[in-house]
């Protein structure tokens, strides 16, 4: 149940060159430059002088270095890299009152999460992500996308010690979540996108997710483009519900898998836009140009050009900066060698896709 995939058109470069056009986009996270991570290891250090007003100082440069990486790299829509978050629970965690934390979690191996708890009502108490907006929008050039971690993930990644369920929980964030939106488009946000990594490992929980969906975008413009994002998992079990999603747009992971999963979205009619992942975030090598292009002609075995959006699979931020720029870069380039090629009639969207290997 797409909403109005024809919002993409307000992301298409003023002078764009080709017909065709196939938006570029990033999931969200993106390596922190060196010095930045150094700088949040001394705010924390009590016998340093380094202070919350030197850290936001140094947080504000990040956003602009990694804003204006991502404008010189070609991209059609920006995200300043989330400098200023270090984990995409906590970082929203921090600001719901009737959250709380008390320790690390032990995940698996030796990595630790600091896993909050729900002990009361969750409340809507000021603005999380509406100062970040607006710093980034002045300092970019091209429209900037706001991801947000969805409600879903919010209490599946929690420990539950106030709502009956799970879902009441989830339900509750939602809520949350529309209020957050509305206060994004006050301020001028037109591209939000919901990650949901939570429902790649839970996938039966389809049905929550979509009335938490129904109430992030209860009365949200149709002109706002609304994302969601979902990690890699056997798609199989949630499609065809995710047709009945509110959203403009349904992000990916394959690559990493091989494209094997595609056919899942072809029978039947996949509704929203695809946003398909077409490079490769668990590896450091670079994809050429030449394999970007095959990757994005797996897209279009599901959807015409004018509902395709190009990004990376996920999150580029574990990989070296210098890699996640590259692909980004080779990203870009392949999606504007694929337009001008649609435009020359060169790509028959009747053929076939080969399977990638």
């Amino acid at each position: 149940m797409s909403r109005d995939a024809e919002n993409r058109e307000q992301f298409r470069p003023e002078g764009h060159d080709t017909e065709h056009f196939l938006l570029t986009t990033v999931v969200g996270s993106y390596p922190k430059p060196k010095w930045l991570n150094r700088a949040n290891d001394l705010a924390e250090d009590p016998d340093s002088k380094f202070t919350q007003e030197h850290l936001h100082e140094a947080h504000d440069d990040a956003c602009r270095v990694i804003t204006h990486e991502h404008e010189r790299s070609g991209l059609d829509t920006v995200v300043d890299g989330e400098m200023r978050r270090e984990e995409m629970v906590e970082y929203f965690a921090h600001r719901i009152p009737g959250y709380e934390f008390n320790g690390p979690v032990k995940v698996w191996g030796h990595n630790y999460f600091d896993k909050p708890s729900v002990v009361g009502e969750v409340e809507y108490d000021e603005p999380w992500l509406v100062d970040e907006f607006e710093f980034t929008s002045d300092v970019a050039s091209k429209p900037v996308k706001v991801p947000i971690t969805g409600p879903y993930t919010l209490a599946s990644w929690s420990f539950n010690e106030h709502y009956d369920s799970e879902a009441d929980l989830a339900y509750a964030l939602a809520d949350l979540v529309n209020e957050e939106i509305e206060q994004l488009v006050e301020a001028g946000a037109t591209y939000i996108q919901i990650d949901e990594p939570a429902l790649a490992t839970t996938p039966d929980d389809h049905a929550i997710v979509g009335e938490c969906l129904e109430r992030i975008v209860a009365g949200v413009p149709d002109e706002v483009r609304i994302g969601l994002h979902v990690c890699y998992g056997d798609y199989s079990r949630i499609y065809p519900e995710l047709n009945d999603y509110p959203i403009d747009e349904f992000d990916v992971e394959l690559c990493n898998g091989g494209y094997e999963q595609i056919d899942v979205f072809t029978d039947p009619e996949f509704e929203p836009d695809l946003a398909l992942g077409v490079v490769d975030v668990h590896t450091a090598e670079v994809e050429s140009v030449e394999e970007i292009k095959e990757n994005i002609k797996q897209g279009l075995k599901v959807v015409p050009p004018e509902k395709l959006t190009v990004s990376p699979d996920c999150g580029v931020k574990l990989l070296p900066r210098e890699v996640a720029y590259q692909k980004m870069e080779n990203m870009v380039k392949a999606a504007r060698e694929v337009e001008a090629e649609l435009d020359a009639g060169e790509i028959d969207l009747d053929a076939p896709v080969p399977q990638a290997d």
